[in-house]
């Protein structure tokens, strides 16, 4: 045979055996997942000979949905980077790590993850005979409460310390069912992950975690790629669980987007038509007089392809959302200046951030920084309880009593004749455009309606502005003053005589909660006029 026609040869050989390996890669991409979802009796995790097998219980493999047959059984298409995942039903539990983090998930990478600086999870192998999913069954009664984070964001171990000390410790001995930290877990060192865990852990409660832009890999080509460190912590970046009567479903919003040429890319609000997929078959099985809860870190309305969303839970009665990101405690409700098609507003929460302003801020007496929020409202937490299809949201500053909800603005003293002209100026923290917010002089006074306004909270600029101006400081710079959507304002009444008094403001809110606080006043005699003399020249 010709050189030639060994080459000719050698060529075809290897065109034959690169189809052999396409067609063996599209096989493995065909590959059916199959296994059981069984109640766990002995807690091993196996499901063992005469174990109940659990029938009607949903899997998913990110886009579709399927319930388990009669024999406990499902099946569903996968790819080689597919996260299988049980849809928790009401009255069961899964499994949970040492960090008390479910696991409801198998992850099928055979290869692996892709090399990054943070390692994500390690080639899984083939995929098993039957992958199964173990549950035992728990109360969970319509009334619950569950904890929700906004933005922990530790750069470092330091600041795991400071969320220890200033969150943690408080909540220990908690009654709530379980937590939600709403992304920015950490800040970009995705090593910490385990640490962060840990700390949380201590509260004795399931803890489920959604994704945040600081939670992502950056040196991932693209936005699928992205989520591996986090998948190799907690699992799948998206999915939904029911507790109680409530339908919850963590979202993925947080988009990476690498141009075409670039090697460094951006993130943005965006879910992503698999998502969308996984959302629209979930929602299609949940009852539309259910509560259904949406968990995610960008708020809704900064989120690129919001409108399909907006489409799937416009018409259902009972659904809110949550978010954090913005280092700010706000209400929103979404209407048709946003596109939102629905009979009624969709109510949108930005939760208060544990980090508040990113741990900046003068240390207090504990080493901690203070962190004031840039809307005038304490770093914190929220809790919020569920019942049926109503919620009810506390809003809780770290370190502090449950009753401060609100800084109350007024001057120390104020002379009798200044009254008329001397305005006080609240921070409900938890405040909405909804809330009804009065003020009374004393116990025997008459309540007056304070005024809702959208403006700058002038004691975090001061305090912003000093703290700020401090020279070879070492804690970090707040952020600019930015608007609150929670500040109401009214004048002193005129006609108070001199003394000491005490100035109260109470507030029902949306949920109607009924919250009052108080500051303490002198009112000062009126300065006399000096009479003066005009000499005529």
């Amino acid at each position: 045979m010709s050189r030639s026609s060994l080459m000719k040869f050698g060529l075809t050989l290897l065109l034959i055996i690169s189809y052999q390996e396409i067609g063996q890669a599209e096989s493995k991409a065909q590959q059916t997942a199959t296994g059981y979802v069984f109640h766990d009796a002995n807690n091993n995790r196996k499901r063992d000979a005469g174990e109940k097998v659990l029938s009607g219980v949903r899997v998913s493999n990110g886009v579709d949905i399927v319930s388990t047959d009669e024999c406990g059984q499902y099946q569903l298409p996968v790819t080689e980077d597919t996260i299988l995942f049980v849809i928790k039903p009401q009255g069961w539990r899964t499994p949970l790590s040492k960090n008390l983090t479910p696991e409801f998930y198998y992850i099928h990478k055979p290869n692996g993850s892709p090399k990054t600086k943070y390692a994500g999870v390690k080639p899984t192998g083939p995929l098993p005979a039957s992958v199964d999913f173990p549950l035992y069954p728990q109360k969970e009664p319509s009334q619950f409460r569950a904890i929700f984070f906004g933005d922990p964001q530790p750069r470092d171990q330091k600041e795991i310390d400071y969320i220890a000390h200033d969150v943690i410790e408080e909540l220990v001995g908690t009654d709530a069912s379980f937590g939600v930290t709403l992304g920015d877990i950490l800040f970009d060192d995705l090593s910490l992950f385990e640490s962060q865990a840990r700390g949380i852990a201590l509260l004795g409660v399931p803890w489920y975690n959604i994704i945040g832009n600081h939670d992502i890999n950056y040196d991932a080509p693209n936005d699928k790629l992205s989520d591996e460190t986090f998948e190799r912590a907690f699992g799948p970046a998206y999915y939904s669980f029911d507790y109680g009567t409530v339908h919850f479903i963590a979202v993925d919003d947080v988009e990476w987007v690498v141009s075409e040429g670039k090697k460094k890319g951006k993130y943005q609000g965006g879910l992503g038509k698999e998502q969308m997929a996984f959302i629209k078959n979930d929602l299609k099985q949940i009852p539309e007089d259910q509560l259904v809860v949406l968990m995610m870190h960008i708020p809704l309305v900064d989120v690129e392809d919001r409108q399909e969303l907006y489409r799937l839970i416009e018409k259902r009665p009972f659904c809110m959302s949550i978010s954090g990101h913005t280092h700010h405690h706000e209400h929103r409700f979404i209407t048709k200046a946003d596109g939102w098609r629905g009979p009624k507003p969709h109510h949108h929460i930005i939760n208060v951030t544990v980090s508040g302003s990113w741990w900046s801020g003068a240390p207090d007496e504990r080493g901690i920084p203070h962190t004031v929020m840039a809307d005038g409202a304490p770093n914190g937490y929220s809790i919020i309880t569920f019942d049926g299809k109503e919620y009810n949201l506390d809003f809780r500053a770290a370190g502090r009593s449950a009753k401060y909800q609100m800084n109350i603005m007024a001057p120390e003293q104020v002379t009798a004749d200044q009254l008329a002209e001397t305005e006080v100026l609240v921070n409900i923290f938890n405040g909405s455009e909804r809330s009804k917010v009065e003020m009374m002089i004393g116990k025997t006074g008459t309540w007056v309606p304070m005024q809702h306004q959208l403006g700058i909270d002038p004691s975090f600029k001061k305090l912003s502005e000093s703290e700020n101006g401090v020279k070879d400081k070492k804690y970090r710079n707040l952020p600019k003053a930015k608007n609150s959507t929670h500040l109401w304002h009214a004048k002193l009444p005129a006609g108070l005589k001199p003394g000491t008094h005490l100035l109260r403001i109470r507030t029902v809110e949306l949920d109607g909660d009924k919250l009052q606080s108080g500051r303490v006043i002198r009112v000062l005699p009126a300065k006399e006029t000096a009479a003066t003399e005009v000499t005529e020249k």
